[in-house]
């Protein structure tokens, strides 16, 4: 069968790779077009659209950039009825993406959405456009299932897919040591460093952790070491240098598992934090403008999604002007010198990982994105 996917950001791109890698398990004679990002095409297929060049992140940040999208839709529009798939998959980005599924539908194509948008989070109207315009719903987190079961839409949940990301990892297996050695760092503490992976973030919050950087070498010389995970869609020049910052990129798992803590800016690196057992403190902030929107519309009390998993705090959040390198300093060193607090944190992420499921949610979501499809062939 012929599949359009779409997923317009990083970790649409992480997951679209796995999904796709279920599929042809699935399905051994599929074929892939694409709108994604490097993870993506080396499992195959054609790629429409890199997601760096698609990714707006921000409510000023959509304004400013309303012509490109505009431009990007039309061409999507164009390329799927050209193209004419058995299904298209949307993976988040619903701004872009909920259009696509209108579109789609408006046609007569088969329409699943993988990953859903925060509905349960802020612009909960969109559950209308979603039971309208979708087949089926493939979710991810387990407190989803309650809010769409009561939402009435057709909605699956077969674990998360984070889980086969990490099993095939090709250096899960490697050792500190062998990590150190590997990238010829010192063995003392090392915190992870993670300023997200739009440029808003970056711009944002990379200043504040090489002060903070610069505070706790001042305070603590020689004890700390720092290692910046970079994301793959970032120019390393981006990032800029700093004595006392080493630059990783291509390899976050790995930095993550390795560090003694980390300073995540909220979202799927938070939650991977947590699965890898890494202390962390998660901080995030933006545009004035756009983080006063966000806090006077978004429904939820956290940003992380490890708390939400859980249902209580697990670490400390810091957004826009909490986010302060003093603030962030003073908990690193807590978290790499607390060692009660450091446990209690791991006893979380424990039962945050048991409410989660296994691996597999890749290979089940494919399987049966499958039948499903065969049924409807079959039945016509």
């Amino acid at each position: 069968m012929k599949y359009y996917i779409i997923a317009g950001e990083a970790s649409g791109d992480m997951h679209g790779s796995n999904l796709m890698r279920g599929l042809k398990e699935a399905d051994p004679e599929c074929e892939f077009r694409f709108w994604g990002g490097d993870l993506m095409a080396e499992v195959g297929g054609t790629m429409v659209r890199h997601f760096k060049d698609t990714a707006v992140l921000g409510f000023v940040e959509v304004l400013r950039k309303l012509d490109k999208i505009s431009d990007n839709m039309k061409i999507c529009r164009q390329d799927i009825l050209s193209y004419r798939p058995d299904v298209l998959i949307l993976i988040d980005y619903p701004g872009f993406n909920l259009k696509m599924a209108k579109f789609a539908k408006r046609h007569g194509m088969k329409v699943f959405y993988y990953i859903s948008p925060k509905v349960w989070a802020w612009k909960e109207s969109r559950v209308r456009q979603m039971k309208k315009y979708l087949d089926m719903l493939y979710i991810i987190f387990p407190f989803e299932v309650p809010f769409f079961e009561k939402k009435g839409l057709p909605a699956r949940y077969f674990g998360n897919p984070l889980f086969d990301r990490m099993n095939a990892d090709p250096n899960a297996a490697q050792t500190r040591d062998e990590f150190l050695k590997k990238y010829g760092l010192p063995d003392k503490t090392a915190i992870a460093l993670l300023p997200g992976s739009r440029k808003m973030e970056i711009d944002f919050l990379l200043p504040r952790m090489k002060e903070m950087a610069d505070i706790l070498e001042r305070e603590y010389p020689g004890r700390y070491q720092f290692l910046v995970a970079a994301a793959p869609s970032i120019e390393d020049e981006k990032y800029g240098t700093h004595p006392n910052i080493t630059l990783i990129k291509g390899d976050t798992y790995s930095v993550l598992r390795h560090s003694d803590a980390a300073v995540i800016s909220s979202g799927t690196a938070s939650l991977e934090a947590a699965m890898l057992d890494t202390p962390q403190l998660v901080c995030y902030g933006g545009s004035a403008i756009s983080i006063w929107i966000a806090r006077h519309v978004i429904r939820i009390t956290t940003i992380s999604l490890a708390v939400m998993i859980l249902g209580r705090k697990i670490f400390n959040e810091w957004i826009q002007d909490e986010c302060t390198p003093q603030a962030l300093a003073e908990e690193m060193v807590r978290l790499t010198t607390d060692t009660s607090a450091r446990d209690a944190m791991k006893r979380d992420y424990a039962e945050m990982r048991s409410l989660m499921g296994g691996p597999g949610a890749s290979f089940r979501v494919g399987k049966d994105m499958y039948e499903l499809l065969c049924q409807h062939n079959n039945s016509k």
